[in-house]
């Protein structure tokens, strides 16, 4: 696969126009989405996802098609993880109810932010350094080990060094910082009253986000690699799976207290894909120290059966989760 410039360009200024459009409408009206308004949109974004697969399917043979759908539904997956941390950040500093589109939205910009540059150092070092895979494929097997171990979901080990307001780079800030309590939408930065700049609660809220998002672009972004090494199917994964998290907070908000297997799910998949990076990296073996720098004659899981595979775990764990949590109520909120 071989994207042209142009080809590049028209996707990349496609998706700046529809989370440009989105942003838009956050900040034409501040409001609390109904749950007609947000299944709509989260419809449109979900079916503009699979029109774009299906195109690459098309345009680009079935194995990058096969690629593109493999790897955004295990970024979709891990961002649905993600949401859980977005709730219990979003709680603990009690944004208020009509600001939190446009919380979620700053939380969307820095995913994608921090997401484009390990999309890049990935890139470079899938490209040139073949034994990087062997780094890859035993932090998916970190990562999985982690997710087994933690909680009933992903959210409660990925807050570097804690959620909300025990993160520790908020502690600092508030620490360090002149800060009020006063929200003023998504500014940052307002004067007290005595005349001097403080930041807002908003800005703590981003700083919580960020620290969170940076955690979970070194999970996702590996993550994705092991599944195809095109950096062009890499980004527009990962766009298509951020592009609908807001929307989905306040559709799964209440549910997601139910989805209890779903760190197992992703601790196979991620598991299921360090294995995928480890074979890769014998094949290609050019480290010297390990038989020799000669490669290993080692069987290779095809892009099929790995589309296969991901697909039946969500399935199945999101099935059982439905089932195991049957008699349990939603939780109220995401308050």
């Amino acid at each position: 696969m071989d994207p042209s410039l142009l080809e590049w360009l028209v996707t990349f200024a496609g998706l700046a126009a529809v989370l440009g459009f989105d942003l838009f409408l956050v900040a034409r009206r501040v409001h609390e989405p109904s749950i007609r308004e947000v299944a709509t949109r989260l419809t449109f974004y979900i079916s503009l996802a699979v029109a774009f697969g299906v195109w690459v399917w098309w345009y680009h043979g079935a194995k990058y098609g096969m690629q593109f759908f493999a790897g955004w539904l295990t970024e979709y997956s891990l961002s649905v993880d993600n949401l859980f941390v977005f709730v219990i950040i979003i709680n603990s500093f009690n944004v208020p109810r009509k600001y939190r589109q446009e919380a979620l939205f700053v939380g969307i910009v820095l995913a994608l932010s921090f997401r484009a540059v390990f999309i890049a150092l990935g890139g470079v070092a899938v490209q040139r350094l073949s034994w990087t895979f062997y780094l890859f494929g035993a932090f998916m097997a970190y990562t999985a080990i982690k997710l087994l171990r933690h909680g009933d979901h992903g959210g409660g080990d990925h807050g570097g060094g804690g959620e909300g307001g025990n993160n520790f780079v908020v502690r600092f800030a508030r620490t360090h910082f002149n800060a009020t309590d006063r929200w003023a939408g998504v500014r940052f930065f307002v004067r007290d009253s005595s005349g001097s700049w403080a930041v807002t609660p908003m800005f703590l809220v981003a700083l919580a986000l960020g620290t969170t998002d940076l955690v979970f672009a070194m999970d996702s972004i590996p993550a994705i690699y092991g599944l195809t090494r095109q950096p062009y199917l890499v980004f527009t994964a990962n766009v298509f799976a951020l592009m609908g998290l807001r929307q989905l907070y306040f559709i799964l908000g209440k549910l997601l207290n139910r989805f209890v297997y779903l760190s197992k799910g992703l601790a196979l998949i991620l598991g299921f894909i360090g294995v995928r990076m480890v074979l890769h990296a014998l094949r290609t073996n050019e480290v010297w120290f390990i038989h020799g720098g000669r490669n290993f004659n080692v069987p290779e899981i095809p892009t099929p059966a790995s589309l296969a595979v991901i697909v039946a775990v969500l399935v199945l764990t999101t099935a059982a989760s439905l089932y195991r949590t049957r008699g349990i109520q939603a939780s109220s909120s995401p308050e």
